[in-house]
């Protein structure tokens, strides 16, 4: 096993050539967010990465093997549900006020202009589809957003200055029992049978 104990974030100061010759990992958030994890890159070998507690590995950030060879990290698809405003009736806004509740309740996203992505969960995206947006679920790489405060859980090793305190364990180690409104456990025992959402107003039947 190669072992990985260095992180250089987005191959900042790196040479284009040395990036091409690289060898590639790609890896689900679920791994990305560790600190220690093994892989195997796309040469075959078994990496065994041992990066700083706290530290994420985002897409395009790069690793060095005790040998120090590279390996350019690649987010890999996964399973997400894309959010975006109805058609008819929506506005960026609704955006907006869905990443609002979609944050006090602790659920990382990853925003964009036009849509949002989290991690599948049939609660809130009832919840989501009850605010007249539209949920898709998708197959799609997945980067939610860094935490924008100093505080415990999840830091970040890549001088960002963001600490990612949210984490992906969801019992959130701050002393609230995450009742907020909404009687799910966090699971994530998705049933993905939710494929193409629609929220109230979007020309669709939804009486059923």
């Amino acid at each position: 096993m190669l072992e990985v104990s260095k992180l250089i974030p987005q191959g900042a100061g790196l040479a284009p050539v040395l990036l091409k010759r690289a060898s590639s990992v790609e890896l689900d958030w679920d791994v990305r967010q560790k600190s220690r994890f093994d892989a195997l890159d796309s040469t075959g070998r078994r990496l065994g990465v041992f990066l700083p507690r706290g530290t994420m590995v985002r897409g395009g950030d790069v690793l060095v093997a005790a040998d120090g060879s590279l390996i350019r990290v690649m987010a890999a698809p996964q399973a997400v549900l894309r959010i975006t405003p109805c058609p008819q009736h929506g506005t960026p806004f609704d955006l907006v006020r869905a990443a609002y509740h979609l944050g006090n309740r602790h659920v990382q996203i990853e925003l964009k202009p036009d849509h949002l992505k989290i991690e599948p969960d049939h609660v809130l995206a009832d919840m989501l589809r009850a605010m007249h947006l539209i949920v898709n679920e998708a197959n799609e790489s997945f980067e939610p957003e860094g935490g924008a405060y100093a505080a415990g859980g999840h830091g970040h090793a890549h001088s960002h200055g963001h600490d990612h305190s949210y984490g992906h364990s969801h019992d959130h180690a701050h002393g609230h029992d995450h009742s907020h409104d909404h009687s799910h456990d966090h699971g994530h025992n998705h049933g993905h049978d939710h494929g193409h959402i629609h929220g109230p107003g979007c020309g669709h039947d939804h009486s059923k």
